[in-house]
């Protein structure tokens, strides 16, 4: 089953007020709340604030969406701790991260090593909270390709560790779709970001509907996960409670949709 809500990076230059109430306005149940955009790192009395106030309207904390990055820092337990005690205080069940800065293909092997050893730390940190680490599913990094991304878990070997999925551009249907099932039988799929792009441009979700209707085919309706949607044409509100009715109506019409 899956749980609709939205990316609070979607309204990036608005504020979590507007987050919040763009969440009521189209009856969506969960959020992840953004580390550049609307909770910086350390700040755990807005975190804690932040979920509170997300739980009192009938919403749920879906993550935390950090834009930490393997192999940009020079001491990783440190670096990654004001990320951590913000998502303690959300009680967020995951920290999203970035699988580096750069095309896998490029990566040697002694820096997909440390890549990984990196992962594995951060990774043994939230556990001692309680909280997953997932990789963002993203071009230009370690998750760009099904193939890599397969490897590099294997490489980090941390039980902690798991990743997003978002359909992106970088990669055709096939591919997309056997992404998510390399990962469901793993048991590594955790939420879905939601969108629909043609050509590298935003689009309407309506007219991504018969793909959204495809990739979940490929997911295990017996689990339950959160599917976020995020890049709104425009950015507008309108758009964005247009794309919302349409991916409830998609998940009701699969029966996918969290009761």
């Amino acid at each position: 089953m899956i749980i609709p809500g939205l990316v609070s990076a979607t309204f990036k230059t608005e504020s979590p007020d507007y987050v919040l109430d763009a969440l009521q306005k189209a009856d969506l149940h969960a959020v992840e709340w953004s580390e550049n955009w609307h909770i910086p790192a350390g700040d755990t009395h807005l975190a804690a604030e932040l979920r509170e106030r997300t739980l009192a309207q009938g919403a749920e904390v879906a993550a935390y969406g950090s834009y930490y990055r393997l192999g940009e820092n020079v001491s990783p337990e440190k670096d990654f701790l004001p990320t951590l005690q913000n998502a303690a205080a959300l009680h967020a069940p995951l920290i999203r991260i970035w699988g580096g800065g750069t095309a896998s293909a490029e990566l040697d092997a002694e820096t997909r090593k440390a890549l990984a050893a990196e992962a594995r730390t951060i990774s043994a940190m939230a556990a001692e909270n309680g909280i997953k680490i997932a990789l963002e599913w993203h071009k230009n990094t370690v998750t760009d390709t099904n193939e890599s991304a397969q490897d590099f878990l294997d490489e980090a070997a941390a039980e902690n560790l798991y990743c997003l999925w978002q359909p992106t551009v970088a990669l055709n249907m096939t591919e997309r779709c056997a992404g998510l099932d390399m990962l469901e039988r793993r048991g590594r799929l955790l939420n879905l970001h939601v969108y629909y792009w043609l050509e590298g441009k935003r689009r309407p979700f309506a007219e991504g509907l018969d793909e959204w209707r495809q990739y979940l085919a490929h997911v295990d309706p017996a689990k339950t996960r959160y599917g976020l949607l995020e890049f709104v044409l425009n950015n507008t509100m309108e758009q964005f409670l247009a794309d919302a009715a349409d991916w409830k109506a998609l998940l009701q019409s699969t029966d996918m949709i969290q009761k």
